[in-house]
Order: structure tokens, then C-alpha cells, then sequence
């Protein structure tokens, strides 16, 4: 069904001046409502992505099978600090572990980056526990698709549903606020916490204006700009009680030091943050490293190990030892240096694809002083998937251009427990990462045949 669906919609596109007008609308709708990522459009395509009922279903259980394990090795790293080792975590990380929250889950709300390979195949990379960005965006996408002409014919032979994402990311920031105040009677008054300059900026004012519609109080906020001044947290005369935060901790810190007021009124209690800074260790790669080493496979039980060799790819710190793999024994660092076209190297640390070593794409020489680094530095080493692809198309020089794409599947989850959306993003690049500067967001809908 789906592969006839994406013929039909692609058919639609020859239709008199469907394809032109389409576009055109597109294009206007992204200027009008600032659907942008710094300042390139959001979309640069015609067609949504598509996933059967089954696929997403599929999707929600393989999330949900894995999400324990993750509970599992956050739960021992936090008691055992001989295991958190494993996660590499700096000195000053390990001091905000210390810092009471106020609620359980460290990562309210998460994102998985995964791959489908096929509908019975669906491999989880990474995991974004600190901050999962997109939500805002994918949603404003889908609504602006059902105003284009091609989507509008499309829904004469087939039932498209939206999967939404705010409501998800909301519910589990208000219900992380209501454990941490004890009430829910009192409701929050919210700042939305990044660095003014950031490209993600634009959805920070989607989702002000989500919250406003709902009654809540809300404003951006700039780190710089928020004083802790008689136990409360204030950014001039507006007192936050609720950080909804999307600005890294590492930033955080390396722009504002421990005494921050933002660290100071977490660690006294003064305001509710999500996620906390606990969320920093799942958001390491190690995690990925921690899940599918050898060593810790006692932790897990059968349901739990069955997901992770099904859905994680197999995932080493870069260090001097012996590990297995395959079933083998092997040296990891001269295994590595042996096996680059099978690889990718990953910072512990980084995000939006930054310092990320594809092996089948340098030469012997860049690979080697790539596995030094790593040996060095907190790095994982993880094996190379198989990257989907899809047809997608788009007006260019007035003429319809239809391209493979490579393209991702990323769930978001909340409390660390379930599925609550689905963020899609195309490229022609294997590096399939809008903030890498490559690619670009499509919504993503439920599909059915009328």
C-alpha cells in the first residue's frame, strides 16, 4: 500500500499546475510562519513521509521493548558509581548527578534516532535524552501540508492522520512539574531556555505560542538574562517556575560556570527543570556502549536482550581491550583500525552529527588518526547500517524532480515509558541530520486507503 501511495501522490504532482502551485504555497507558508532552521526552509520537498498503521505500531513496540534496558543502566549508574564509569562522565557532570531534581524520570521527554530498514527491521543509533528538538516543527509542518493542493487530491483515495508531537512533549513537562510541586493546582509559570542566536530559535516561538493557547505562561528565555535573587528564579519581573530546557548542559556550564543561577535554583529547589541534569548520562553515546557490552549482559533479562540485539547496533567505547564481537574475541583498537568500512566513529559527547567519522568515507590515513583521537578522547565505535531510502520531490528551475532520499524514523518518548510522536528527516547525504547542515524535516502521517 504504501509504495502505491507514494506512486499516486507523485502521479498527482503531473497534474496542469498541481506540482507549481504546490510548491509555491509551500514556500510562502514556511516565510509566513518562520519554518525555518536558521535561514534555510524546514521543507524543501512536496510529499510527507508515510507509515502504515503496522509500521508505526511496529515502531511503538520496538521503542517500548528497548526503553527498561535504558531504565535498567540508568537506574545501576546512579547507585554504583564503579559502573557509571562506563558512561564517561566529566567531574562536573558528576557533581549535578547529585542534585535532586524533584522527580524521577531524568529525561521527561526523549527522542530515539532510528532507522527502518525494512517493516521488520528498525535500528535505534542514538538516544537524545537531554534536549530532543523537532516536535514544534514537525507539527507545524503538518498542518501547513494539508493546504497544498497535491495533499488535498491525495486524501480522495487515502486517509491521512497526523502524529502529533507538542501534546506529548506538554503533557510530560506539566506532569513532571505537577511531581516536582506536589499539586496541580498551581500551574507553571514557564520559561523556554535556550541562547537567543540558536537556529532552532524559530520553534521556540511555536511552541510559546502552544502553551499560551493552553493557558500557561510562557516566555523565551536567554540564559543570560534570568537572576536568582531571594530563592526565586527570575528573568527581570517574570518568575520562572518551570524550565522547559532546551539549552545543552554543557553549554550551560561552559558559558556560565557551576554558579549559574540556573544551577543554583535547580539545586535549591527554587524550580522545576526538564529534563534534569540527570538526562546527561543516557545522552552520552557510551549509553549505546553500556547497553551492548558483553559485561553487562547479566543486567538484562531475556525480553530485554532479545530488543536490544534485534534494535541496537553493536557499540564499543574506543579503548584498549578485548571485547567481542560476533561471537569472537577480538584487540578492539587494531579490530577497529581493520574493519573502517564497517564503522563510524561518534563523540560521547556531541549532537547534530558533529565529529562524527563515517569509515567507508575517508582514506586509511584519515581513519587512523581518527581511531588515535578516539582512543584519547571519551569516542564509541559503532557498526554501519543500512540507510532506507525513499523517492521525494521537489520543483526545481519549474520542473518536477523526484530523488531518492535517505531518511530516518525518530520517536519521541515520554517518561521514559512510551511513544508519543514521530519526527522524519530526509537527505542526500548519509549524514541524515538537519543541525549537520544537510537534509531537511518532513511531517509524518499515518496513511490508509480510502
Amino acid at each position: 500500500m504504501q509504495h502505491d501511495a507514494i506512486g499516486r501522490y507523485h502521479d498527482l504532482l503531473s497534474h496542469g499546475h498541481t506540482a507549481q502551485e504546490s510548491q509555491h504555497l509551500l514556500t510562502a507558508l514556511q516565510q509566513q510562519r518562520g519554518l525555518y532552521f536558521g535561514e534555510r526552509s524546514l521543507c524543501s520537498v512536496l510529499r510527507p513521509r508515510f507509515l502504515t498503521q503496522h509500521q508505526y505500531a511496529f515502531l511503538r513496540r520496538s521503542v517500548e521493548s528497548l526503553l527498561p534496558a535504558f531504565q535498567k543502566i540508568y537506574r545501576r549508574s546512579l547507585a554504583d558509581a564503579q559502573f557509571r564509569r562506563q558512561f564517561r562522565m566529566l567531574d562536573w557532570e558528576e557533581e549535578l548527578l547529585t542534585i535532586d531534581p524533584g522527580f524521577e524520570e531524568p529525561s521527561p521527554t526523549g527522542r530515539f534516532d532510528s532507522f527502518y530498514i525494512s517493516d521488520e527491521e528498525l535500528k535505534f543509533t542514538e538516544y537524545n535524552s537531554e534536549t530532543p528538538a523537532g516536535a514544534g516543527y514537525s507539527d507545524a509542518l503538518t498542518d501547513l501540508f494539508y493546504a497544498l493542493p497535491v495533499f488535498q487530491e491525495f486524501q480522495r483515495d487515502y486517509h491521512v492522520f497526523p502524529i502529533p508531537c507538542k501534546p506529548g512533549v506538554t503533557h510530560a513537562v506539566l506532569d513532571t512539574y505537577a511531581q516536582w510541586r506536589g499539586t496541580r493546582s498551581d500551574p507553571p509559570r514557564i520559561a523556554i531556555l535556550d541562547w537567543r542566536e540558536v537556529p532552532t530559535f524559530s520553534e521556540f516561538v511555536l511552541f510559546y505560542d502552544y502553551f499560551r493557547s493552553l493557558g500557561i505562561e510562557a516566555r523565551n528565555v536567554d540564559p543570560r538574562d534570568v537572576e536568582y535573587i531571594d530563592g526565586k528564579l527570575m528573568c527581570g519581573d517574570y518568575h520562572i517556575t518551570l524550565i522547559y530546557k532546551r539549552v545543552l548542559i554543557t553549554e550551560l556550564i561552559e558559558r556560565g560556570g557551576m554558579n549559574h543561577p540556573v544551577i543554583k535554583a535547580v539545586r535549591n529547589g527554587a524550580v522545576c527543570m526538564a529534563n534534569s541534569f540527570r538526562c546527561k548520562m543516557l545522552f552520552k553515546k557510551a549509553s549505546f556502549a553500556v547497553i551492548t557490552d558483553e559485561r553487562n549482559r547479566d543486567l538484562f533479562n531475556p525480553d530485554e536482550s532479545k530488543a536490544i540485539r534485534d534494535h541496537i547496533p553493536w557499540t564499543r567505547l574506543v579503548e584498549e581491550r578485548k571485547t567481542v564481537v560476533d561471537g569472537e574475541p577480538v584487540d578492539l583498537v587494531p579490530w577497529i583500525l581493520d574493519n573502517q568500512h564497517q564503522l563510524v566513529l561518534k563523540p560521547n559527547d556531541e549532537y547534530g552529527g558533529k565529529g562524527i567519522v563515517l569509515g567507508w568515507t575517508v582514506e586509511r590515513s584519515a581513519w587512523e588518526n581518527a581511531v588515535k583521537i578516539a582512543v584519547i578522547e571519551p569516542f564509541v565505535v559503532q557498526r554501519k547500517i543500512r540507510l532506507p531510502s525513499e523517492p521525494y520531490p521537489s520543483v526545481i528551475d519549474g520542473t518536477v524532480r523526484i530523488i531518492d532520499r535517505l531518511l530516518d524514523t525518530n520517536p519521541y518518548v515520554a517518561f521514559g515509558k512510551f511513544v508519543h510522536g514521530c519526527l522524519t528527516r530526509i537527505s542526500t547525504d548519509e549524514m541524515v541530520n538537519v543541525t549537520a547542515g544537510g537534509g531537511s524535516t518532513v511531517p509524518t502521517f499515518l496513511l490508509e486507503k480510502r
